[in-house]
């Protein structure tokens, strides 16, 4: 199963949005994407996702649970440093987003992301629950 990069969908998301302002049938006001995924926000979420998928991507199925641990914990951190920033705030929904992908990487890696947290005793949370500070 491959997961698609959330920067994917907010680029996309970003320019249909851009040329609905152009073509008049979307205000200003009501285009968002621009304002909750800038630019360099969106660089900057890429890469680490990049790093972090492909990190994941060298686990196998039956990793030892500290080496997945380690790859969330590198692009939590990461992403901290990303939104850390003025006006960079990763808002509920992205960060809900984030923690969805970050749990779909995994998954789809073929690991049982609930016996993963099960095993760590915060089975019900995100992945990134430890580590995020957004």
């Amino acid at each position: 199963m491959t997961v698609e990069r959330l920067t994917v969908r907010w680029r996309r998301e970003v320019a249909e949005q851009e040329a609905a302002v152009a073509a008049g049938t979307l205000s200003d006001d009501e285009a968002y994407a621009a304002r909750a995924w800038p630019p360099e926000f969106i660089s900057g979420v890429d890469a680490a996702l990049a790093v972090f998928e492909r990190d994941v991507a060298a686990l196998s199925d039956i990793a030892p649970d500290e080496a997945v641990w380690a790859a969330v914990e590198h692009v939590v951190l990461a992403l901290n440093d990303i939104d850390a920033p003025p006006g960079h705030a990763i808002d509920t929904i992205t960060r809900e987003e984030l923690c969805d992908h970050i749990d779909d990487v995994v998954a789809a890696a073929g690991i049982d992301v609930e016996s993963l947290t099960a095993r760590r005793d915060c089975a019900g949370g995100s992945l990134a629950d430890e580590w995020r500070d957004w």
